[in-house]
């Protein structure tokens, strides 16, 4: 079964990096070598799609800054999250960016990260008419999370402590329309994830004050050291983008 398994998704993978690759953010550099990146696709502000059918966000815009600073090329592969971190893990990505928190558990399973480029909370979310407040107010409900990421982690982390059950969803729109409907009374996302969505997608949520986490990083990845040279480009680029004002520009550009 796992055999089977394996090869399904192998296949998968691999056919969803051509259907998800996004011509327009491919970096060519005659004889070079072109780095295989996947990312989320809906991750809004770090990659989404805007009006113009355009891949914009915070990640894309930043993986551009620095592939020009350090004159590398790659293509850019919108796959999903889950897609995405299987993509690197068979080897049919070299990368993934897409807002992917730093934390021991993935490091223990073989994720090699960058520098940290930007520090994120993850925050509960509730419906806009709800009263729930704060922790204890969850006991005995329903929670949506979203698999594989720090958010889940995150709840996960205090179910036990607060009393509340966690269900599990393939990506954010989804998370989000289960609060919506009333199935879970709260999910955990991101903090600026959550207030970019509720802003521009005029979500009937809101942020109760004091239910985030503590801050961690988000991290380029890769999980083959043979394409260490990649995170060691990354950094380079990232220090020398913070120093020159283009990554405080980007930031500028979707958080302001």
């Amino acid at each position: 079964m796992k055999k089977i398994f394996t090869v399904a998704l192998f296949a998968f993978v691999a056919a969803g990096l051509f259907v998800g690759c996004n011509k327009k953010e491919s970096k060519k550099v005659e004889g070079g070598k072109v780095w295989i990146v996947a990312t989320d696709t809906v991750f809004r502000p770090f990659e989404y799609t805007n009006a113009k059918n355009e891949f914009v966000g915070i990640d894309v815009d930043l993986l551009k800054a620095i592939s020009e600073d350090q004159g590398f090329s790659y293509e850019l592969h919108s796959l999903g999250w889950d897609a995405g971190v299987a993509a690197v893990q068979v080897g049919q990505a070299d990368a993934l960016i897409a807002g992917a928190t730093i934390k021991q558990e993935r490091i223990d399973s073989g994720w090699i990260f960058s520098d940290g480029y930007y520090d994120a909370t993850q925050t509960f979310v509730v419906a806009k008419d709800s009263s729930i407040s704060k922790f204890e107010d969850l006991a005995g409900k329903n929670v949506a999370v979203k698999n594989g990421t720090a958010g889940a982690d995150f709840a996960n982390s205090i179910k036990d402590k607060y009393g509340f059950k966690v269900s599990v969803f393939e990506d954010s729109p989804t998370m989000y329309q289960d609060v919506l409907l009333g199935n879970s009374v709260a999910c955990v996302e991101d903090t600026p994830i959550m207030a970019d969505n509720i802003k521009t997608g005029n979500l009937a949520l809101k942020i109760p004050a004091g239910m985030e986490s503590a801050g961690a990083p988000y991290g380029f990845a890769i999980m083959n050291p043979v394409n260490k040279e990649l995170i060691d480009l990354f950094n380079a680029g990232l220090k020398n983008i913070m120093a020159n004002g283009k990554y405080q520009e980007i930031l500028d550009k979707y958080l302001k």
